[in-house]
């Protein structure tokens, strides 16, 4: 007898961890498998976030997944794409206003399966926008870990290699570095 997963209604995944981790690739990785059931997906980015694609989610090596963009948590639970989705993935979601975490309760009581990926501290190490409301609402958490670009160890903070000090910055390669706690300090 084969083993499947349970369809999942009302539930709220998060996938966080610094840059370089993989969080974009496992939300990818989701929502694809997803497709595979027949299941309906939609994906939303933030407007904010244009590094690679202005309409596409995409990962550091280049995958891409299409995506609806939003300016705002409200325009995701607005828009009319959403009706009839099974799931729902939101990229970045660090970048969202405060409203997401009420956005992605209200969609799971609506019966939907929402997978948010995001960073869970910015660059000084400090619980980023609305990840951490989202990280105690959440149904399941994964914690996904990158390799320290000093020593090669397990990389838990984003370490910012510009002077800037806003705490938005998009970027990727030649402004962040993914970091273990001792190198991330030093």
């Amino acid at each position: 007898m084969m083993h499947t997963e349970p369809r999942r209604r009302g539930w709220i995944e998060v996938i966080c961890g610094c840059m370089y981790s993989g969080k974009t690739e496992e939300l990818q990785r989701r929502l694809r498998r997803a497709t595979y059931t027949k299941l309906t997906v939609k994906a939303f980015k933030p407007r904010l976030d244009d590094r690679y694609s202005a309409t596409d989610i995409v990962t550091h090596d280049g995958s891409k997944l299409p995506s609806i963009i939003a300016t705002n948590s409200r325009d995701i639970a607005h828009s009319l794409k959403i009706q009839d989705a099974d799931i729902v993935g939101i990229d970045e979601a660090q970048f969202f206003n405060a409203d997401l975490p009420e956005v992605v309760t209200e969609l799971a009581a609506n019966g939907k399966r929402v997978i948010v990926a995001g960073l869970d501290l910015d660059f000084r190490g400090e619980p980023f926008g609305p990840m951490p409301h989202l990280l105690a609402i959440a149904d399941e958490v994964a914690k996904v870990h990158a390799y320290c670009t000093v020593c090669g160890g397990v990389a838990t903070r984003t370490f910012r290699l510009t002077e800037d000090t806003d705490q938005i910055k998009v970027g990727s390669e030649g402004i962040y570095e993914a970091r273990c706690r001792e190198h991330w300090t030093a």
